[in-house]
Order: structure tokens, then C-alpha cells, then sequence
């Protein structure tokens, strides 16, 4: 019988993932990587959770704690985007600098075959190419090979998705027809370790420093009034300004070595038809030797749209979009498809 362990989340995700292996016949092991905590001395209500739903389910369940390393790499890196005018996506970094690799680690301590999670996400071995290649899950709306996109093909070869072909509805009736306690639990919405979305706040409070306010300008340089400090912005943002400007305007660039935010009342000038991006990752080829049409989007939520792919150096790429995209923020992650398989995905500069 072949070992696997899941990353045991509390919510009904990996709960249901946890149960279909087990009627597949895997022996099943639920981790818990306790990650972040406000209040380090109790438990938290995500590892009750999923303490109760491995009882239910009758499999061993272990809490390991790699707050140090989910502090030292995910949020010190979130920290340090933001106060170099970046706008992180903590998530991405996440799955493979911690989550996939924690858990492949503890997967060879304890000598297990496999890692799982409850992704909606498709992994498939490609005889051809001797590749494992990620594709989109049969319920798009919950498509999450976004936030996957890093992942090597020594980590993919080991990693089961066992929910690739079920929708969300599907997933909490079958919770509900066990009789797991988490089968209505609201899925999460927000960054885990800022649950309120005030990433500013959280920043402020992790860091006790307190960013000072700079100029607002108009794209030509004329100082238009202040802003809050560079950590309260990104690239496209309309809202939350506090400013009157007597029409709507945007944060069309941040000056990290003046202080200052870069506002305009025309949209348009957001647009752009090329994006450049570093740390690219390929996954059915070590990268392309031509320039190739994909499907590109440069946000979580974002429409992916048609564009050309093209290598510039190691590790770098740049996508000409055929429509121009509206506010290309750097340190977002874009990726790229052909069809509902995952080309890769990168960095954007």
C-alpha cells in the first residue's frame, strides 16, 4: 500500500482530498503546518479542524511547526516587496518555498510515496516528452495552477491532486455524505496571515516602523498633494487615495527612491502591450526555443488574454500581448497556458 500524506488545511478542500485517497487505498497521513499564529501558545482553530475531520476519516494526524521558516521566507519577503514599491503575491511563494517543500521533506522523513493537497489543479505524465505537465481542474472556476506555477518536475512527480475532477459543489456534498464538521466552512478569501486585508497595518505592526508620507505627482512631476507612505499602494489603484483631484485617478507608478506616487487621471496610460518578467519557470520543457502564442494572465482574477511568449535570457521572458492589459503591477506573477495545460509562469519586472 502506497504512503501519502496531505497538507491537512482545516477547510473542506483538503478534508475531501484526505477521504478520496483513503478510498483509493493509500495509507493516509493529514499534516498540519503551522505556519502563523497571532497568539503562539494555543492552537488554532484551523488545526482543530483538521484534527477532528482525521479522526473522523480514522487516519494519524500531525501538527509540525515551520513558523520560522514561513516567517523568515513568505512574510519577510511580502515585507520587503512592498517597501521596494513591489506588489507580492505571498501565495505563490508559499507553495514552493514552504508548503511543497516542508511537506516533501516530511514526506521522506517518515517514508511516505506521495504529497497531496486539496488544489484544484491536474497533474498528468506525459510519455512523450517524460514530463509531468499541470493542466486546469474540470471545475475552472476554482482553477488554482495560478498559484502552482513554480513547481519542478521532482516536486510534481510526487504530488497527488486527487479533487481534478470534481467541482466545489461536489466537493461539500461529498463532506457532508461523511459527515465532516467543515463541509459548509466558508472557503478563505484573504491572505492567511493578514485576514483582514489591511496589509499596510500588518506591516506596520510586524515591522514597528512607521513609513513616512511622500509627494503624490502628476506624471510631468508637479506635486499634487501627499501620500500616506509607498506600503499603501499599487499600480492601478483607484480607490482609497485620499485625494481630490475633481476626477478619478490613478497610481500609475511608485518612485521607491523619492518617495513619491505617480498619479493620472488617464487610464489609458495603464495599458500596456509588453511585460517583462524574471524567475520564469517552465514546466513541459526546460524553456522554449522559439517564440510561441499562449493565453497570459497577470493576475490571480485576471482574464487571460492572448499573447506571444518570448525567451530574452535565462530565466527571462517577455509577453506581447496582442490587446493591450491594464496595469501590469511589478511583482505579480503572470502565467501562461496552451489550451488548459500550464506553460509556466514568471515574475513581472
Amino acid at each position: 500500500m502506497k504512503k501519502v500524506i496531505i497538507g491537512m488545511s482545516g477547510g473542506v478542500d483538503s478534508s475531501v482530498a484526505a477521504a478520496v485517497l483513503k478510498e483509493q487505498g493509500y495509507e493516509v497521513i493529514g499534516v498540519t503546518l503551522s505556519l502563523y499564529k497571532e497568539d503562539p501558545t494555543t492552537g488554532t482553530a484551523d488545526e482543530r479542524d483538521a484534527a477532528a475531520v482525521c479522526k473522523r476519516l480514522g487516519i494519524e494526524h500531525i501538527i509540525v511547526d515551520r513558523r520560522e521558516a514561513f516567517k523568515n521566507t513568505v512574510i519577510k519577503n511580502f515585507i520587503d516587496s512592498y517597501e521596494n514599491g513591489l506588489t507580492p503575491n505571498p501565495c505563490v511563494l508559499c507553495n514552493k518555498a514552504v508548503k511543497f517543500a516542508e511537506m516533501l521533506s516530511i514526506a521522506d522523513q517518515i517514508g511516505a510515496d506521495f504529497v497531496a493537497t486539496g488544489h484544484y489543479s491536474s497533474i498528468k505524465y506525459d510519455e512523450a516528452s517524460g514530463r509531468y505537465l499541470l493542466y486546469r481542474p474540470e471545475d475552472k472556476q476554482k482553477d488554482q495552477t495560478y498559484m502552482l506555477y513554480k513547481l519542478s518536475q521532482n516536486e510534481l512527480s510526487r504530488i497527488l491532486m486527487p479533487l481534478s475532477a470534481l467541482s466545489k459543489e461536489r466537493v461539500r456534498e461529498k463532506a457532508k455524505e461523511i459527515g465532516l464538521s467543515v463541509a459548509d466552512r466558508p472557503d478563505s478569501q484573504d491572505i492567511c496571515f493578514v485576514p483582514d486585508g489591511d496589509y499596510a497595518g500588518f506591516i506596520e505592526r510586524h515591522t514597528g516602523k512607521a513609513y513616512p508620507e511622500g509627494d503624490y505627482v502628476s506624471a510631468d512631476g508637479k506635486v499634487l498633494g501627499k501620500h500616506k507612505g509607498l506600503i499603501r499602494y499599487t499600480v492601478g489603484q483607484r480607490k482609497g487615495l485620499g485625494i481630490a483631484l475633481g476626477k478619478p485617478a490613478f497610481v500609475l507608478e511608485k518612485q521607491v527612491d523619492q518617495n513619491r506616487v505617480v498619479l493620472s487621471d488617464n487610464e489609458e496610460l495603464l495599458f500596456k502591450t509588453e511585460v517583462k518578467l524574471k524567475d520564469v519557470n517552465f514546466i513541459p520543457f526546460d524553456a522554449p526555443d522559439r517564440e510561441i502564442k499562449v493565453k497570459a494572465k497577470l493576475r490571480y482574477r485576471h482574464k487571460e488574454s492572448d499573447a506571444i511568449l518570448k525567451v530574452t535570457g535565462e530565466n527571462e521572458a517577455i509577453l506581447i500581448f496582442v490587446e493591450p492589459q491594464r496595469a501590469p503591477a511589478p511583482g505579480q506573477a503572470a502565467v501562461f497556458y496552451d489550451g488548459d495545460m500550464l506553460i509556466g509562469g514568471g515574475t513581472i519586472i
